[in-house]
């Protein structure tokens, strides 16, 4: 799947200036990341609400003629649904980039999608205009020890669907996901912000 313009010259000009002005959000959540693993250890971060993020990204890169279009479709042969996020610039050139939101069955659980989604929703835009909007979560105090994954030699991340990865490689043994569960809880309101 092509994911820029033929020329991205125009795009990568106006986004490097979006860039010099843009400011991290505010974070203002606060989550916990809970280990299924025997000691069943709790870490809480800070993050930025995906409403603050946009207003931050819209307003900015509006200066610059770069538009920023967030749309989902369902991916039958994955089995998963998918958001695609552009930024377009009015030059007609421009930049995308797809991420895995959901397996399609959870769209008969619209909360969970939703929570899913608005997940998806703010790594891929933050990433893709370079700010952050949460504390790191590679914390080695975040995972059981894994033996596998030291012999890879490669340090736990999370990844864009919450599952944990070793680096860019699938954990063996275990279909791809490790020992951990990710569970996100957004204070003050205790609603579940990704499961």
């Amino acid at each position: 799947m092509q994911r820029a313009s033929e020329s991205i010259g125009t795009i990568a000009a106006a986004l490097a200036k979006a860039q010099a002005q843009l400011v991290n959000p505010e974070k203002s959540l606060v989550a916990t990341v809970r280990s299924d693993g025997p000691r069943r250890t709790e870490q809480t971060f800070r993050y930025a609400p995906l409403s603050s993020g946009l207003d931050i990204v819209r307003k900015t890169l509006s200066q610059h003629e770069i538009a920023t279009v967030q749309t989902t479709s369902i991916d039958e042969a994955a089995g998963i649904v998918r958001l695609s996020t552009v930024l377009a610039h009015a030059s007609g050139e421009w930049i995308a980039s797809d991420w895995p939101v959901c397996p399609i069955a959870e769209t008969e659980r619209p909360q969970r999608m939703g929570a899913a989604l608005t997940y998806a929703r703010r790594y891929s835009l933050f990433t893709m205009v370079g700010i952050a909007g949460e504390d790191d979560l590679d914390a080695p105090d975040l995972m059981e020890p894994n033996p596998e994954i030291e012999k890879l030699g490669g340090n736990s991340k999370i990844a864009s669907n919450g599952d944990r990865q070793a680096g860019r490689d699938r954990l063996p043994g275990r279909g791809g996901r490790a020992n951990n569960r990710v569970l996100l809880r957004s204070s003050p309101s205790s609603r579940r912000a990704y499961e």
